[in-house]
């Protein structure tokens, strides 16, 4: 099974598809003839004209007015990709670098970056055969492209840096031999084309908006399991509430809510209480605001996807090479930023709702457990969801108001996108947990109610005891966490139910 690179629009179906499916990639014919006419286009330019242009024929960042010979253009992209190779920290999880290497062959594949079709076809053949660069998670500004993290993305390409492949480590030069690749001989233009640009911020950006559309319908899922377990109302999600106030993401949040609660003899039964708490009545408005955002966000990202971000850009039908700014970050630094604190609102509230559970109202025991005092049941778990949600807390301070000086001046605002790109990475990590850790309560406490919730809450619930027991004594409750966090990670839904 494959996926075509073609110069259409990328949407999130054919990205769901293509990440599900592991499908290998292959290039159009209508992509491969940009490739070619834009660097046939340039070195027609080169072979033709003396004028300096930026990064092609001249130094980079402040040595902009450094004129390099002709004789040395390959040596200039050879050395720009060598000394930018300067990341640090931990190691960006192999299935980003995957994504990092589709997104740089989807950009230079559009016609306008001006490099050679064999450089674009290796690094399919490093996509197709899961031959993943070692990259590190620090270094990028997150301007002037994503150098260092895109660097270390490219040597292997030269015969330098590290791979892992097939859960082991090689060099550069060694995974070319094991394949019997050449190294790639870079042209002018070339090594710019491969660090500019924005894909490490990028493919932490698509890879979290996927994960948190899921974790946003689990929050709602989870919610609803939550309200049944604590005997809430259903008057809350009536629609004629939501239809006076009808932001997108709170009429979707109400009407999935009253979806899930369908066939509930537990919702339907009268109640001694007239109102609940606001993290089980306004579910709508605070998971539907997260909703809301995460739409701008999947926005975000979907354009940058779908676009060229190095510099200079080539324009073949309008003769014009023009240097630019494409690869500026920030329109996904404040997007990442702003998914950051929609995703910390859902752990936030839940949270709010496991403590509800755990503290003995409502014919609820004290803790969840059937002997509080011998046993300390569910005190815990709560202390550590409260753990996160602070330190995601930390986390939701934006990267994006920040900007520190570089290259002498020349780069002099830059968006630190790949910061916020990381520190979201670590918050939607934390609300799979936090979350785990309320569908661990919540599953426990519907245990001590008589009537049965709906029978798609009953039938989640069925699946989750194939894994995690109902808590009779005191057990290590770490391990049981972890099975309801890998029951989340490992529940697969649509992309259609998903809140993109």
């Amino acid at each position: 099974m494959t996926h075509q690179i073609q110069t259409k629009h990328l949407d999130y179906q054919s990205l769901f598809d293509l990440i599900q499916q592991q499908k290998k990639l292959v290039l159009s014919d209508d992509a491969i003839d940009k490739i070619n006419k834009c660097r046939a286009y340039l070195d027609d330019k080169l072979n033709h004209s003396n004028q300096p242009v930026y990064g092609i024929n001249t130094g980079f960042g402040s040595l902009c007015n450094v004129k390099i010979s002709n004789d040395n253009l390959s040596k200039l992209q050879e050395n720009l990709v060598i000394s930018h190779a300067c990341g640090t920290g931990d190691r960006v999880p192999n299935e980003l670098v995957k994504l990092m290497l589709f997104l740089k062959i989807q950009s230079l594949s559009y016609g306008h970056s001006g490099v050679q079709l064999q450089t674009v076809e290796r690094l399919i053949d490093f996509y197709n055969n899961d031959v993943l660069p070692v990259v590190f998670t620090q270094g990028s500004l997150g301007a002037s492209g994503d150098l260092a993290p895109l660097a270390h993305l490219a040597l292997p390409l030269l015969g330098r840096g590290k791979v892992v492949y097939q859960d082991k480590e090689y060099s550069g030069e060694a995974i070319l031999k094991l394949f019997h690749w050449n190294p790639i001989e870079l042209k002018a233009k070339e090594g710019l084309a491969l660090l500019n640009g924005t894909q490490f911020m990028s493919a932490y950006g698509l890879y979290l908006t996927l994960k948190s559309a899921k974790l946003s319908y689990f929050a709602d899922l989870i919610g609803t399991l939550s309200l049944e377990a604590f005997d809430g109302l259903k008057s809350p999600f009536n629609p004629l509430i939501h239809l006076v106030r009808p932001h997108q993401g709170q009429l979707k949040t109400a009407e999935r809510i009253l979806t899930f609660l369908e066939g509930s003899a537990l919702i339907n039964q009268p109640k001694a209480h007239v109102q609940d708490p606001y993290s089980f009545r306004c579910m709508p408005q605070v998971h539907g605001a997260s909703k809301d955002a995460l739409q701008y966000v999947s926005k975000t990202f979907l354009t940058e996807i779908n676009s060229v971000t190095d510099n200079p850009n080539i324009f073949v039908e309008a003769n014009e090479i023009i240097s630019g700014g494409n690869f500026h970050g920030q329109p996904l630094a404040l997007a990442l930023d702003f998914l950051c604190i929609a995703m910390a609102e859902l752990g936030s509230i839940s949270e709010r709702r496991t403590y509800q559970l755990i503290s003995g109202q409502r014919g609820l025991p004290n803790f969840l457990i059937k002997n509080p005092g011998l046993n300390s049941g569910f005190m815990i778990p709560q202390y550590t969801a409260a753990s996160i949600v602070s330190q995601n807390k930390q986390l939701s301070t934006p990267a994006s108001i920040d900007s520190i000086v570089s290259s002498n001046g020349q780069e002099d605002h830059v968006s630190m996108g790949a910061n916020a790109a990381t520190k979201a990475f670590k918050v939607v990590e934390n609300i799979e947990t936090i979350l785990a850790i309320e569908l661990f309560n919540a599953a426990q406490a519907l245990n001590f109610r008589n009537l049965k919730t709906s029978p798609f809450l009953e039938s989640m619930v069925k699946l989750l005891r194939e894994q995690v027991p109902f808590i009779e004594d005191d057990v290590e409750m770490a391990p049981q966490i972890d099975k309801t966090k890998q029951f989340i990670k490992n529940f697969v839904i649509d992309l259609e139910l998903m809140d993109l």
